[in-house]
């Protein structure tokens, strides 16, 4: 895949990470402003990439400098699923945008948790079965392909990192107490 991005090629070299709607990926090429990337099955099977076509507008991000400020949730790049938008409704200056997602998501999706959008970190302000929306402000709205998407495009979608290891400790049994289970009085003791 070839994008043409002149305002951030600039000591773009080979072998860098460059976030392409919110999928990380490495530059296998570089000129003055375009980078190439190659695409393997895993990207093609969980991202959109799959249905993406030529002069379709991306979100691009460089990598976080060690010692930069942090904003946001932390962003991977690690896309978890393909969503589509559902709706998109007019809300002051900004939008409620709806958006579709696989059903293997729902466990990491919380009102008022993190979720990135093609890359654009939002927070979830409704979640519903098949369903969440996000508030998008105009700033977001301005500097992000948002404002091109059209009911049915496919985004690609990336739950919260922290949601992901609160799982995982929970699945491998590491909250249970040497006495073997997680009790009300074990809770009380933590401070819960």
């Amino acid at each position: 895949m070839v994008v043409s991005a002149p305002s951030i090629t600039a000591g773009l070299n080979v072998g860098d990470s460059v976030a392409v709607n919110g999928v990380c990926l490495t530059v296998v090429s570089a000129a003055p402003e375009t980078f190439a990337s190659d695409l393997s099955s895993e990207t093609l099977k969980r991202s959109s990439f799959g249905e993406a076509s030529p002069g379709k507008l991306v979100n691009l991000e460089r990598p976080l400098v060690v010692g930069a400020r942090i904003g946001g949730h932390f962003v991977q790049g690690h896309v978890d699923g393909v969503g589509r938008l559902v709706s998109s409704q007019v809300s002051g200056e900004g939008l409620v945008m709806r958006f579709s997602f696989p059903n293997e998501l729902a466990r990491h999706l919380v009102y008022k948790g993190s979720i990135a959008v093609d890359g654009i970190s939002l927070t979830v302000a409704l979640v519903e079965k098949n369903t969440f929306d996000v508030a998008v402000i105009p700033h977001t709205l301005q500097t992000t392909n948002l404002k091109h998407l059209r009911i049915g495009d496919p985004v690609n979608l990336e739950t919260d990192i922290l949601a992901k290891y609160f799982e995982r400790y929970f699945t491998l049994g590491l909250s249970r107490t040497q006495a073997g289970g997680l009790t009300v009085d074990y809770l009380k003791e933590q401070g819960f």
